[in-house]
């Protein structure tokens, strides 16, 4: 019997250890179905969209062949995992080198707008910092390239500084900080909206670096385009209806994420063998107002009635009386009554300046950055975060300059303004000089020693005219930049909106007029040698021959000579779209060779897809060729990207009459009535059109509605239909 029951248990052990196997089996069958199958599914539905061109690549560089060589450009649709296509912006156009030479020493200078060099890159601090560094070490070859973009903060520029660590970089300089509240994932931003965890943040950038992570937002967007506005680029205007006090609780992880992004950056450049220089952020105190202010939560109509009265007298006794004390007295006395008012400090800090109180209207001004509620300027928080991430860590090659404080020193009484800044955060060029000063002593501390030892003897650091003269800053490019920035400042939001703006445009406009009297008959021979002179020092230097181009054409009126500088920029950074939409801008004017237009207008396309001009240029091509088909397709295009690009809807009218379509060229017309109502021109072509109708009366209705809007109208009875008159 023992030996029976023995065998009983036996089997019966047998039984139950099939069973466990069994279980085990069916538990791995099911993690297989639940977990393996879908990543592979996944993982091939990937691969089968990478295969079939599905897409955009999403690195900041990209491959590409110069002169049958390898290089890195720069990824004109990196932005786009970060804003809507339509709006984003692009990193400047640069080539690297993917072999890069013994003797380089390879710089990558990480940030937004102010750093990219707003309003010319071929300016900003970068490249004043080549020039005193080619000049103080002539030997080594010096590569800077600013990855820097507008709009964009610390969330972009983490992963712009992974792929410039792919690139063999030496150094890192960080200067950035002014867009953490308004950028993608910022509480103030009109983009990607504010998240609590970064661990979040990080993971949608993952997803949306596949392709089938844009399959899924393409194909969401096309769900929701009935709701979905069309977006154009409205730089900071885009912003009035996201304002952020200072108190917001949403500004704590604001600075969390802003102290780890920097903290990743800078362990980015260890692991890659870079050193990384981080810089604090300077702004404009003293000249800039409030882009907007905010009373404080709780203001009831009471308040705001004896707010607003004492305000207005203290405004009345600063501006129409000039009696500063007795307006200073007004608003302290408003300031009882609300002191998050940003303006009202800002006021406060003005009438102390004019009684020469500068320690105190500095505080004021200080106070007032502080309670702007367009958060677009560092504020000190974000400047005590750079502090504490870049001091004392030499040891693990992390360096700091601090260049609030390089400015405070340079500047009236401590406290920068327009000598440094045009508006809120952009640089004059002694600003740029002045930033690229502070950041080279630093950067020559840094600088191996086997670099130290090749400085030249008796090498004196290149003043700022100097670096004015071999960037080819001529008096030419110095009004054109003034004037870029005075449009900004007079006709856009929120700058209209400052407190002393017809003070401010006065300003600007004054200094606009100084420069513009320097012109003269001998200016223009003289600028021609300053380029001559700084191409002669570095034949290599794409920008000079871009800005040469631009001033050959527009200046010296020799569009040949102008058409052969920019082929020579095309030759060393063929990605760049402003070059190609140029280059085939001209050659179409001049008729030198429409298909050579056509051929560079496609190029600028096919690398800047959302770009409006590029897409007119094509059709308004295609139009002289006869193709208005593929005419009709390209306006179209341009159309939905900037639906306010009058000059589309017009060319699209030309194009659809051309066909003989008269009723669906009077929609659009209307359509660009509709979307751009103040334009005269859109009036007297549909006036035209109206007239071959037959339709007399209507069309003279037209015509005097262009006519209400501009009284030289009148001359005008539709143009011709030669679509390079609207090139």
């Amino acid at each position: 019997m023992s030996n029976e029951a023995s065998g009983n248990n036996n089997q019966v052990n047998e039984v139950k250890q099939h069973l466990r196997i069994s279980t085990l089996r069916l538990w791995l069958f099911r993690i297989i179905a639940v977990l393996v199958i879908p990543v592979l599914v996944l993982v091939l539905l990937e691969v089968a969209l990478r295969v079939a061109g599905y897409g955009y690549p999403t690195a900041a560089f990209v491959k590409c062949q110069v002169n049958g060589r390898p290089f890195y450009h720069s990824n004109n649709k990196f932005g786009w995992r970060f804003f809507p296509p339509e709006i984003s912006r692009v990193l400047p156009p640069f080539v690297i080198d993917a072999d890069k030479s013994p003797n380089s020493y390879r710089i990558f200078i990480l940030g937004e707008s102010a750093a990219m060099g707003v309003p010319d890159p071929s300016y900003n601090f970068g490249r004043v910092l080549h020039v005193m560094l080619r000049q103080q070490y002539p030997s080594v070859n010096f590569e800077i390239f600013t990855a820097a973009m507008v709009a964009i903060n610390s969330h972009s520029i983490v992963q712009i500084a992974k792929d410039c660590a792919k690139l063999k970089p030496d150094l890192f300089v960080v200067y950035a900080g002014n867009n953490e509240v308004v950028g993608p994932y910022g509480a103030g931003t009109i983009f990607t909206p504010l998240s609590k965890s970064l661990f979040l943040i990080r993971m949608g950038l993952a997803i949306k670096a596949t392709r089938l992570g844009q399959l899924m937002m393409n194909l969401t967007n096309i769900a929701n385009r009935a709701k979905m506005r069309q977006e154009t680029w409205g730089g900071l205007e885009m912003f009035l209806g996201n304002q952020i006090r200072h108190d917001d609780k949403q500004m704590q992880y604001v600075y969390s994420h802003f102290r780890h992004n920097l903290g990743d950056i800078a362990r980015i450049a260890k692991k890659s063998g870079a050193k990384v220089l981080f810089s604090t952020v300077a702004v404009n105190l003293k000249d800039c107002p409030p882009l907007s202010s905010l009373h404080r939560p709780d203001f009831g109509d009471e308040q705001k009635q004896q707010f607003d009265s004492l305000y207005r007298n203290g405004i009345w006794l600063e501006e129409m009386a000039g009696d500063f004390k007795g307006a200073i007295d007004k608003y302290l006395a408003a300031a009882e009554i609300d002191d998050t008012y940003a303006e009202l400090h800002f006021r406060l800090g003005r009438c102390q300046w004019n009684l020469g109180q500068f320690d105190k209207a500095r505080q004021r001004y200080a106070q007032a950055l502080e309670l702007d509620t367009l958060r677009f300027r560092a504020d000190s928080s974000i400047n005590q975060i750079i502090r504490e991430v870049g001091e004392n860590r030499q040891a693990q090659d992390i360096y700091f300059v601090d260049a609030v404080e390089a400015f405070e020193k340079e500047s009236p009484h401590n406290c920068p303004g327009f000598e440094s800044f045009f508006e809120h955060v952009h640089f004059t060029f002694p600003g740029t000089y002045l930033l690229a000063r502070t950041v080279f002593d630093r950067v020559e501390q840094i600088l191996p020693d086997g670099i130290k030892e090749q400085k030249a003897r008796d090498a004196a650091l290149p003043s700022e005219d100097t670096c004015a003269d071999q960037l080819a800053f001529t008096v030419y490019d110095r009004s054109r930049v003034t004037q870029a920035m005075l449009e900004v400042i007079s006709e856009t939001y929120p700058f209209i909106n400052q407190a002393y703006h017809k003070e401010i445009v006065d300003f600007w406009r004054q200094k606009l007029e100084q420069l513009n009297s320097t012109i003269g008959p001998t200016t223009c021979a003289s600028a021609l040698e300053q380029y001559e002179r700084a191409i002669d020092i570095d034949k290599n230097d794409y920008w000079l021959r871009n800005n040469f181009a631009g001033f050959l054409w527009k200046t010296y009126k020799h569009p040949l000579a102008a058409i052969r500088q920019y082929c020579l920029v095309t030759e060393q950074v063929p990605y760049d779209h402003h070059v190609l939409i140029a280059l085939a801008t001209m050659e179409a004017r001049i008729g030198n060779n429409d298909d050579l237009a056509l051929k560079h207008a496609l190029l600028a396309t096919k690398y800047m897809p959302t770009d409006f001009v590029a897409n007119h240029l094509v059709g308004a091509l295609y139009q002289t060729k006869g193709q208005y088909k593929k005419a009709q397709r390209y306006m179209a295009k341009a159309i939905r990207l900037n639906p306010k690009l009058t000059l589309a809807y017009i060319s699209m009218g030309k194009i659809l009459i051309q066909q003989g379509k008269t009723e669906q060229a009077e929609q659009i017309y209307r359509k660009g009535i509709e979307t751009v109502p103040d334009n005269p021109d859109l009036y007297i072509e549909l006036a035209s059109l109206l007239r071959t109708k037959g339709l007399l009366e209507e069309a003279e209705k037209e015509r005097q509605k262009a006519i209400s809007l501009d009284p030289n109208a009148a001359l005008s009875h539709g143009s011709a239909p030669d679509p390079m008159n609207n090139i």
